[in-house]
């Protein structure tokens, strides 16, 4: 099983659940959880143990932001149209998807997967730039990978999600 595949299983996603995540609250207040997370790991200098505490909320809140909103009134803002690439993106082994899109989210995937080695080096070592630069730079990727779905999005407008 794929990778992508594999967390799109873990999170539960089914129609009404990606439906509900094209809200655009959905979409950004999920858009932090990475930077939120790493300083939650990082708290573990000033709080210790009690890091968990917020650790957990944030896992919980990753499982539960695609549900927490309704589904938007319309899709025609970037952060819906991201969401709906990225079901482009996940179904692309039954509906084919432009090459060019295919090799764009591959590399920022790959790029954005590669930025959390510092990121982990940081929060391991307590390097607060190795780790906000990792995290700056996973994120930026991230962002950078939504684009790039919303405008996939925009060319597959016509087809059915598989």
């Amino acid at each position: 099983m794929r990778l992508d595949k594999a967390i799109e299983s873990s999170m539960m996603m089914d129609d009404v659940t990606w439906a509900r995540h094209a809200n655009p609250w959905s979409f950004w207040t999920r858009a932090p959880i990475l930077v939120l997370l790493a300083l939650a790991i990082w708290s573990r200098v000033w709080i210790g143990w009690w890091c968990l505490v917020p650790i957990g909320l944030l896992t919980v809140w990753t499982i539960a932001n695609p549900r927490a909103f309704p589904p938007p009134d319309n899709l025609e803002n970037w952060a819906s149209q991201a969401v709906l690439g990225e079901r482009y993106w996940l179904a692309r082994k039954t509906t084919a998807i432009p090459a060019h899109h295919a090799r764009s989210a591959m590399i920022l995937s790959i790029l954005s997967g590669l930025a959390i080695i510092p990121l982990a080096y940081g929060l391991w070592v307590y390097d607060p730039w190795a780790s906000f630069a990792g995290a700056m730079l996973a994120s930026v990727f991230k962002l950078w990978f939504c684009d790039r779905m919303a405008w996939l999005s925009a060319d597959m407008a016509d087809q059915p999600i598989a």
